[in-house]
């Protein structure tokens, strides 16, 4: 009996995982761990040094719409793989630098090598390759990333304390770039046609063996962006990362209801396991239910945990509870939001809507975080930040269903084409 073999998709996905998790983990999430001994070091305040991070936040929201184009139009293999090179790149060469003005220099390439590395480039190779189990691919790529950053976090602040951040910002750099690039060139792939097959569940017929075809739908780019659904699409984005920021602020607003340093830095545990969960259960209900419901569920589960966390802050396992409530619904940032951008309008134009989309992503990372800690400022508490996020999630129920409304609309008026592609570049 022929045995079936695995599809590469799969292989696709698992270079993802690599390529995403330790772009993310080792390379973005470790930036705080390098500022007291960078600071200290070259004798600049950490506020000034910081100021990278905006650079690389302001460079990333510029650059999105053009990274989408680029995907669109070279071969993603090629586009990832000098992504890597100028993020991990960028990255090493930061333990080389004596001013900190070499800091915002560096943070150019860095982020638009991030752009494709940990926005972009997973969830549409995963739209490219996957016609069923898109949520589910989504959801493993979010879980392991979050996974990969539980073991890097440790492993680099012990390399700083040992080796020095200079070695340190080499070490990983390079150590990154030596794992990923040869996994980007193996494993990764532009369309299900150039490894002469078809997209994972895709049963489609009219397969020529010569020629692949691959059924592209959905709405084109051009139209898609003047239609209210793309407004809310990207509103959707900006409101899930704008509420999510709010993570960096749980510690301290446990603390200051009571609550021991030790004891809300455990918490902070449930959340990520919240985190992990989320990824899976939301990928996994995306492909049966539909990314609507699974969108409006995240939002209500996101909802119960503020609400939890203003009635009883002081009591550990409600606490416990809502963080890890709040974590599932962050996961909805790897994992709804991609889906959302598809099931909206499809993928035709996939890369540069969600890629326009995510200016939404971009946006909220740069004004959310500070405007959670100047609110504290001028209240002295967190409460006002958080009726403002149930405000946000309300919103965010509301522009959900109106943006399927406005689909639903596009589809009856003929604005939803699908074609087949045998030269998808054409």
């Amino acid at each position: 009996m022929h045995k079936e073999r695995l599809h590469f998709a799969w292989l696709i996905l698992i270079g993802l995982c690599v390529a995403v998790g330790l772009g993310k983990a080792a390379l973005n999430n470790s930036a705080g761990l390098f500022l007291s001994p960078v600071s200290q070091d070259l004798n600049v305040g950490v506020g000034s040094l910081t100021i990278y991070l905006s650079v690389s936040s302001i460079v990333t929201l510029l650059f999105l719409p053009f990274g989408g184009k680029l995907l669109s139009k070279y071969s993603a293999r090629l586009v990832l793989f000098f992504a890597i090179v100028l993020q991990a790149g960028a990255f090493a060469l930061f333990g080389l630098m004596n001013s900190v003005w070499e800091w915002y220099l560096l943070a150019i390439p860095l982020a638009i090598g991030g752009v494709f590395i940990t926005v972009i480039g997973g969830p549409v190779l995963i739209e490219r390759w996957f016609s069923k189990g898109k949520g589910i691919a989504l959801g493993i790529l979010s879980a392991i990333g979050g996974l990969l950053g539980v073991f890097a976090q440790p492993i680099i602040g012990t390399l700083i304390s040992q080796f020095g951040w200079r070695n340190t910002y080499f070490i990983t750099g390079i150590g990154v770039l030596i794992i990923v690039a040869p996994i980007i060139l193996l494993l990764v792939r532009n369309f299900p046609k150039d490894k002469n097959t078809k997209a994972y569940g895709d049963t489609s017929a009219g397969i020529d063996s010569h020629k692949q075809t691959q059924s592209i739908e959905g709405i084109a780019y051009t139209t898609a962006k003047k239609t209210p659904a793309f407004f809310l699409l990207g509103l959707f984005f900006f409101i899930i990362t704008a509420i999510s920021s709010f993570t960096m602020h749980v510690p301290t607003y446990l603390v200051n209801h009571g609550q021991k340093v030790s004891i809300a830095g455990a918490m902070m545990s449930a959340l990520m396991v919240g985190v992990f969960v989320g990824s899976l259960v939301f990928g996994y209900l995306t492909d049966k239910i539909g990314a609507k419901k699974v969108g409006l569920l995240a939002m209500t589960l996101g909802l119960i945990a503020i609400i939890l966390l203003i009635a009883m802050p002081s009591f550990i396992v409600i606490v416990a509870v809502a963080l890890f409530l709040f974590g599932m619904f962050t996961s909805s940032i790897g994992t709804i939001a991609p889906a959302m951008a598809s099931a909206l309008f499809g993928s035709k134009d996939y890369s540069q809507i969600y890629s326009t989309s995510s200016i939404g992503l971009a946006l909220a990372s740069i004004v959310a975080l500070p405007a959670y800690g100047f609110i504290y400022d001028i209240s002295g508490s967190y409460t006002t930040g958080l009726i403002i996020i149930i405000l946000l999630f309300l919103a965010n129920i509301i522009a959900i269903i109106l943006a399927f409304k406005n689909k639903e609309k596009l589809v009856k008026e003929g604005y939803w084409n699908s074609r087949k592609k045998g030269d998808l570049n054409d």
